[in-house]
């Protein structure tokens, strides 16, 4: 099952299949595609696992093992690769919320994302090796992108598994909150991207001409919020 909840220009997509500690099988690459096209519209997205055990454990081996031939393979690693792409192609902030492990196909699924947050507890790792397969779902392009090459044949050459403090240290996971804190403190951050102008600043840092950024900023200046929120600093500084 593949939940979405919408708040007030936040949504949030939740993996919701605890037997398999949700892992993606073809049922929920669709799913998943209904939910994002739920989600058009808001303001920020967040991609998180439900429980706090797993927050993607891979694909799901149990359903994936019946694909045994080369056109059934790269099928479903187009398709998984699509949505994955669709996520980063998102208009708008994307959250990994990483309330448990995310191994594999996990692992692609949160860097499909523009930001990861993490419990203290997780681990990462792109560990498609000991399958004697690869990722396939566009993970290995987007780790080089965050981590650099040779760290990124390290970890996806070797399948090492990272806890929480490693992966922040290499800037594969960008911020690591403490387990009891962990549902607030991630919900707090996403809320404010889902208010702000991260979306105008996200476009803009994707790359633009400079009249385009500039046209941004001026929009965003001429705005009520923005002059609102200057009259509140103007008057704490008197």
């Amino acid at each position: 099952m593949v939940d979405l909840e919408l708040d007030d220009g936040l949504a949030v997509v939740t993996i919701d299949r605890p037997h398999a500690r949700n892992a993606i099988s073809l049922e929920t690459m669709d799913q998943l595609e209904k939910a994002l096209d739920g989600a058009e519209g808001a303001r920020a997205l967040v991609l998180t696992g439900a429980g706090d055990r797993a927050f993607v454990s891979g694909g799901d081996l149990k359903e994936l093992s019946a694909l045994r031939t080369e056109l059934e393979a790269s099928s479903m690693a187009f398709r998984m690769r699509s949505i994955c792409d669709r996520i980063a192609g998102f208009p708008t902030p994307t959250i990994a919320v990483l309330n448990g492990h995310a191994l594999g196909g996990g692992a692609e699924f949160a860097v499909a994302a523009d930001i990861r947050l993490a419990a203290e507890d997780i681990k990462i790792g792109f560990n498609q090796v000991t399958l004697e397969i690869m990722p396939a779902w566009g993970g290995a392009e987007r780790l080089v992108a965050l981590v650099g090459y040779s760290k990124a044949l390290l970890l996806a050459g070797t399948g090492s598994v990272l806890d929480a403090a490693e992966a922040q240290r290499i800037g594969l996971v960008d911020k690591v909150l403490p387990r009891a804190s962990f549902d607030a403190e991630w919900r707090a951050i996403a809320k404010s991207l889902a208010t702000g102008p991260a979306g105008e600043i996200k476009r803009v840092m994707k790359g633009v001409p400079t009249t385009e950024a500039v046209a941004a900023f001026a929009r965003l200046w001429v705005a009520d919020e923005h002059w609102a929120a200057a009259d509140k600093v103007m008057k704490r500084g008197k």
